[in-house]
């Protein structure tokens, strides 16, 4: 029986007793009396006299006008009197018994789920419930099987496992709230006792962007002692030492200054998957047309805002011309929150082009200006941490081979082919929104150092068309042709020719078998994706976004010319194309013919005013 079904069984049998409770209040309602001919009267008080009855007493209304029905016992044999037993579920097993199944169905499931196999690890999570639930034992009652209940449901039905369950290999990547929506909107109390500290700071400690000291920068020096200030300190420098490499070097590359790296803390943490509530992406947090402005794409499969490094160049060059346009570091920051137009309209109505004037004179949206104060003081801790009491280890940088898989390839099949897990994949390939690579020849996918070689070589054993749906499999002792054609829905004798075994042929443990799967239905039916035509749109730039052909974009379509739209519903079929034949019985059911796409109206987008 699953949670599910407990939870039903659950409420009915909450329904019965409260419509037991009822009855005592409903007796006490007047009845409303149906009147019934005298023949029918006389029957059926003929037959109640001749029938043994469960009590002796009539209930007569004594108001009943003639002709009315009166209310008798019912016809009834008397049960013979028997005391109820509540008997509980049987008990299957001992409790070391149940403890020693439920732990392993549930490292069962935690592997098919680090592997990327969400229906064999969702199987293996809900009969590891079940078994608990069925056990018959009283799961509060036992200290062992009360801990291991919790861990199992809490494991299950966490947010981000949740989310993942869900998924199928082609829903996106779920996002993390980005810090920067939640500190630009606090205001906090200046502590005197900080500014002595930082006002030396700031003249002591090597810095090149400007570091000035006022109320506004102390009132956040305050925020980040507290324990929710600090922990977002803490993870941030704690998840620089992953990019700070990087950063440095391409901030050189680019001429700016490295302090500008404080300004990504402020607005991701250094989490590539960060989202703002503006829509802004990744650790620079660029929103999407301001991205493509500098170079970011961003498709159905990969948004290259979330690429650390590509957008730490983008960055660079957006912060290089804001500071070309304004001479001023502050005011570029403020620019890059908000815009440079917003800016330039506050130095027209004031007069001045410095930050602070404008601070003063609230011509800024309340975000920016709590921004620019955010990143010094995040600057003046990080660079006197010890001060502080912050003390972290970075987080190293992290080494990896790059390949161009030239078409599309499942991350599932990449982390069988070179053991390793999905998450390690998707933790490398944070602009891949799908837990597929795009069908693009240039598209470059970063491996675990060292393993390159490796998946080039056993990659070329799947045929390139089979990319998105053959898996691999190493085999556990045990383990048959059979049961492993079970679990991934196959036959034995496809798993053998695939392999050139012979039917039946014994199997050694470690071994690696190439599994001709197939695609389960759900992620068939995701291979069709309906597009509808936005406000600047052209037919060149949706296949690119999709990865496919204009031709085949007019084909699917049924379009004449490359011409597009506003409004208009376009079928893109994700993956190779759409498929060759439609089964008979799809076929027979629609009589209608396939139309062609349709101009639905539609509302433009909402302008997008960060970054």
């Amino acid at each position: 029986m699953t949670l599910r079904g407990q939870v039903a069984a659950g409420l009915i049998l909450l329904a019965g007793i409260a419509g037991t409770a009822g009855c005592e209040d409903a007796a006490k309602k007047s009845v409303v009396h149906a009147a019934v001919p005298g023949s029918t009267l006389a029957a059926l008080n003929e037959a109640a006299s001749q029938t043994p009855a469960v009590s002796t007493s009539k209930v007569v209304a004594s108001d009943n006008p003639p002709g009315r029905l009166q209310l008798v016992p019912l016809p009834v044999f008397p049960p013979k009197r028997r005391s109820l037993l509540m008997l509980p579920p049987p008990v299957r097993g001992s409790k070391e018994e149940l403890l020693a199944r439920v732990e392993q169905k549930f490292a069962s499931g935690e592997q098919n789920y680090k592997a990327g196999h969400l229906e064999a690890a969702r199987k293996d999570f809900d009969e590891a419930v079940d078994w608990m639930l069925e056990s018959g034992y009283d799961l509060n009652g036992d200290t062992r099987l009360s801990e291991l209940f919790h861990r199992v449901v809490d494991t299950v039905y966490a947010d981000e496992l949740q989310a993942f369950r869900a998924g199928d290999g082609f829903q996106e990547a779920p996002a993390v709230p980005a810090p920067i929506d939640e500190v630009a909107e606090m205001t906090f109390p200046v502590d005197p006792r900080l500014k002595d500290r930082a006002e030396e700071a700031a003249k002591s400690l090597s810095h090149d962007l400007p570091l000035t000291v006022n109320d506004q920068v102390l009132s956040f020096l305050n925020f980040f002692q507290t324990p929710r200030g600090r922990a977002i300190v803490e993870t941030g420098l704690r998840r620089a030492g992953r990019y700070r490499d990087m950063i440095s070097r391409v901030l050189q590359e680019e001429g700016m200054p490295q302090d500008l790296i404080y300004l990504a803390q402020a607005e991701s943490a250094f989490q590539p998957l960060a989202l703002s509530r503006a829509g802004a992406r990744g650790i620079w947090q660029f929103v999407a047309w301001r991205g493509n402005e500098y170079g970011l794409r961003h498709t159905w499969w990969v948004d290259e805002r979330q690429d650390p490094e590509k957008a730490t160049r983008a960055a660079a060059r957006h912060l290089r011309d804001l500071y070309s346009m304004y001479g001023d570091w502050y005011l570029a920051m403020a620019a890059y929150n908000c815009g440079p137009g917003n800016v330039q309209k506050g130095i027209e109505r004031t007069g001045y082009a410095d930050f602070w004037e404008l601070y003063k004179r609230n011509v800024l949206p309340r975000e920016t200006k709590n921004y620019v104060p955010i990143i010094v003081a995040l600057t003046l801790i990080a660079k006197d941490a010890a001060h502080y009491g912050i003390q972290v280890d970075p987080e190293p940088p992290v080494p990896t081979d790059v390949v161009k898989p030239g078409r599309a390839v499942d991350l599932r099949l990449v982390a069988e082919t070179i053991d390793v897990d999905v998450e390690t994949l998707r933790s490398l390939n944070p602009s891949l929104l799908r837990l597929a690579t795009p069908d693009d020849p240039s598209f470059e996918l970063h491996l675990p150092a060292g393993t390159a070689e490796r998946f080039s070589a056993e990659i070329a054993d799947i045929p390139a068309d089979k990319w998105v749906s053959w898996r691999r499999h190493r085999v556990e002792a045990g383990e048959t042709l059979t049961s492993i054609g079970k679990k991934y829905r196959v036959t034995s004798a496809e798993i053998a020719a695939a392999n050139n075994l012979e039917h039946g042929a014994a199997l050694s443990a470690g071994e690696k078998l190439i599994i001709p799967a197939t695609q389960p239905q759900t992620e068939i039916k995701r291979r069709l994706v309906s597009y509808r035509v936005r406000r600047g749109d052209t037919m060149l730039g949706i296949a690119d976004r999709y990865s496919v052909s204009p031709d085949d974009v007019r084909k699917w379509n049924r379009l004449k010319s490359n011409h597009v739209n506003r409004g208009m519903v376009l079928r893109i079929y994700t993956l190779g194309g759409a498929p060759e034949a439609h089964p008979a019985r799809a076929r027979s059911k629609s009589k209608r013919p396939s139309r062609p796409a349709t101009n639905v109206a539609q509302a433009s987008p909402k302008p997008e005013t960060k970054n």
